[in-house]
């Protein structure tokens, strides 16, 4: 039976039959054992039906799929982690490269280095570094794919002393849209390798990632005090002030939300509206015990859970709380300052969420990751001093509608107060478009622009936050 794309390809049996002999990994079509698994990612909202899933073993079954898919007109999406909110990962119609097999990670302790293959997981590469005190700056949820969290940036509880992901990334092995494997670095394909570096997934399929590491670990000092919502403008002033004169030790997040039901939490407060101010201290955990204190006293707090915490348990802290197959609709915009405006419009959405998984985060930049010019790398919006990020999730989809209006709402109002920028690892389902990209990459666009002409002048990998290739 012929399999029909989204481009209006049709794909002859034994074509698919040829393919699937030349790559080591499974070649899975709709209806045979393991399809409707890998077609699966994070989000519930998204439901793809992709005519090819390629689970690869290596970079030659990534360049064999590559070649399938340009020379067969297919719609192609890269599968990492499977995270992304957007839903990217998989399409209909179309191949799927899925990478979620390559997930080897390699730690050199004499020069601090890491090699990661790209379908490996932030919990992947920490539980490997860790074993030698070691840690790359990513995410905060351990089942985050590396490779699309890096390629537009991430953030987490290292970007202040050690900036995002991208400014510790060394090189990758990238399968570009010609079929060809390239090593992109400072002294490689030094164009690719700035592109990469912000808005990598337009680029090609990354499937190796080399980055430095730092001395983390094993126990740091963690803020993790809930306060109740009652003086939320007051508690958000005092967190904001208190974090202008911080050392770059100290990544901090303010977070409005619900206090989950389960342990640790206390029965009594289940479910009740609360300012969480969550902080890490990546030096000494003695050091850093006096510097997280003031956290800990800008109200009476309903519950502080600080201490010194293993990494390897803050880096998995919240993956209990945003399940595979919930519902996400993540939003973000960056602000230069957190205005008293702007807290009055973040507590008055915060009291009005769809449901109490929902929460709206602020997370307090600067440091290193701002010491980084704009153009340095494709990644855009450096010198913002905060991201506000309006985060629906939700577990019935009878709510649905109601959690998307809600998002939607959010980003709106709080776009009078933004630089205009955005963080594109949050740009809920991107329905806005070239305006949303142009918004995220913003000064460099352009040359992203031509330098898309160049790699990939016919927009193969398009399945993303698309960069539309120069005329």
């Amino acid at each position: 039976m012929s399999v029909e794309t989204a481009t209006k390809t049709i794909l002859d049996p034994d074509a698919i039959r040829a393919f699937a002999a030349t790559v080591r990994g499974p070649v899975l079509v709709p209806g045979v054992e393991g399809y409707d698994e890998a077609r699966a990612i994070w989000n519930g909202l998204i439901d793809r039906r992709p005519a090819l899933i390629v689970q690869c073993t290596g970079a030659a079954d990534v360049v064999d799929s590559v070649k399938f898919a340009r020379e067969h007109d297919l719609l192609l999406s890269i599968k990492g982690g499977g995270h992304n909110v957007a839903g990217n990962a998989v399409n209909d119609g179309g191949i799927v490269i899925d990478l979620s097999a390559m997930r080897g990670v390699h730690v050199d302790p004499s020069t601090q280095t890491v090699r990661v293959q790209g379908g490996a997981t932030l919990g992947d590469l920490d539980r490997e570094t860790q074993l030698f005190g070691l840690a790359v700056p990513a995410g905060v949820v351990s089942t985050t794919g590396v490779a699309g969290l890096t390629l537009h940036g991430g953030t987490g509880h290292l970007r202040r002393k050690h900036g995002l992901s991208i400014d510790s990334l060394i090189s990758v092995d990238i399968v570009t849209a010609d079929g060809e494997i390239r090593r992109a670095s400072a002294t490689e394909n030094e164009d690719l390798f700035w592109a990469v570096r912000g808005a990598g997934s337009n680029f090609g399929v990354v499937t190796s990632f080399e980055f430095q590491a730092y001395p983390v670990g094993p126990m740091i000092m963690v803020g993790a005090i809930f306060y109740p919502t009652d003086d939320a403008q007051r508690l958000l002033r005092g967190w904001r002030d208190y974090m202008k004169t911080a050392p770059d030790e100290l990544s901090s997040v303010a977070l409005l939300w619900s206090v989950p039901a389960g342990e640790p939490f206390p029965r009594e407060h289940h479910g009740k509206p609360v300012v969480v101010v969550a902080a890490a201290y990546c030096g000494a955990v003695e050091e850093g015990e006096p510097v997280v204190q003031p956290l800990r006293e800008l109200g009476e707090p309903l519950i502080d859970l600080s201490g010194p915490w293993p990494w390897l348990g803050l880096q998995s802290g919240f993956d209990a709380l945003f399940p595979k197959g919930g519902f996400y609709y993540w939003k973000s915009r960056a602000l230069a300052e957190l205005t008293n405006e702007a807290i009055d419009v973040i507590v008055g959405f915060a009291a009005d969420r769809p449901s109490p998984l929902s929460d709206i985060i602020i997370w307090h930049h600067g440091g290193a990751m701002n010491r980084v010019g704009e153009t340095e790398t494709a990644y855009g919006g450096r010198d913002a001093g905060f991201l506000v990020t309006g985060e629906a999730s939700w577990a019935d989809p009878a709510l649905n509608e109601q959690a998307i209006a809600w998002g939607r709402a959010f980003w709106d109002a709080i776009g009078p107060h933004s630089t205009g920028g955005i963080y594109l690892n949050f740009a809920g389902l991107a329905e806005e478009k070239e305006a949303l990209v142009k918004a995220g990459y913003g000064a460099n666009y352009e040359r992203l622009a031509a330098l898309k002409a160049k790699y990939d002048p016919n927009n193969l990998f398009r399945m993303n936050l698309n960069i539309i290739p120069a005329e």
